[in-house]
């Protein structure tokens, strides 16, 4: 089977699945402890919850969440919630008052709408929201190829923005993480010795390499 059939046999969303507003990431203790039990959740649906959303925005806007991912995500869903319940970028603006700009609201909005995949790695700190914020203003798989590309290469903030701007000008993300010496696929995992053992083993009888091996047993995990 070709890449591009796995491709199109396995395609993860690059967008939200769960209900706008809604505590998944924040409230699961096995990615935020004990604050789990502090995860707020916003509904755009309900006037009393946008109301809190839009304290929260001005209050998230106003204040520095410093590095508590956990804050970022928060302010993050009330953004998109509050744009979801008025309507509109320029609403929620206004909504929130004080100094909230549509841009700041767009951004935040933005990183709420990235997939759990890549949500989970913000509330665990391995991915730092100012750099999901520039790895949600692209779209499709491109989301998700930055996303990975920060963690297995370890890029900076700095180096995500540029390489989303990049990918925003119309150059495919693929030939952006190319040229700028980023491997796609490239993953180092450590194996039981037994394990690694057989790999090897069953790879020299089949005269294959053992990352072929290993693809074709994680396309029928996946499956």
């Amino acid at each position: 089977m070709t890449n591009d059939e796995r491709r199109g046999r396995h395609h993860p969303r690059a967008d939200r699945a769960e209900p706008v507003g809604e505590p998944v990431v924040r409230g699961d203790p096995a990615v935020t402890g004990e604050r789990a039990s502090e995860a707020v959740g916003f509904d755009p649906n309900d006037p009393e919850s946008v109301a809190e959303a839009a304290r929260t925005v001005r209050s998230f806007a106003e204040s520095s969440a410093g590095d508590d991912h956990v804050l970022m995500l928060r302010g993050a869903a009330a953004c998109a919630a509050l744009v979801r319940g008025v309507g509109s970028y320029k609403r929620a603006a206004e909504r929130a008052g004080g100094d909230v700009s549509v841009s700041f609201i767009r951004k935040w909005a933005r990183v709420h709408d990235l997939p759990q995949s890549v949500r989970r790695h913000v509330a665990r700190g391995h991915i730092a929201p100012t750099a999901a914020k520039h790895i949600a203003r692209v779209s499709g798989d491109a989301r998700l190829h930055l996303a990975w590309a920060t963690l297995d290469a370890g890029l900076t903030v700095r180096e995500v923005r540029r390489l989303a701007s990049e990918v925003n000008n119309g150059r495919p993300v693929t030939e952006v993480l190319d040229d700028h010496g980023i491997g796609l696929g490239t993953l180092e995992v450590s194996l039981p010795p037994s394990v690694y053992l057989e790999l090897r083993r069953q790879a020299s009888l089949d005269d294959a390499d053992p990352g072929t091996i290993v693809t074709d047993a994680l396309d029928d995990y996946f499956d």
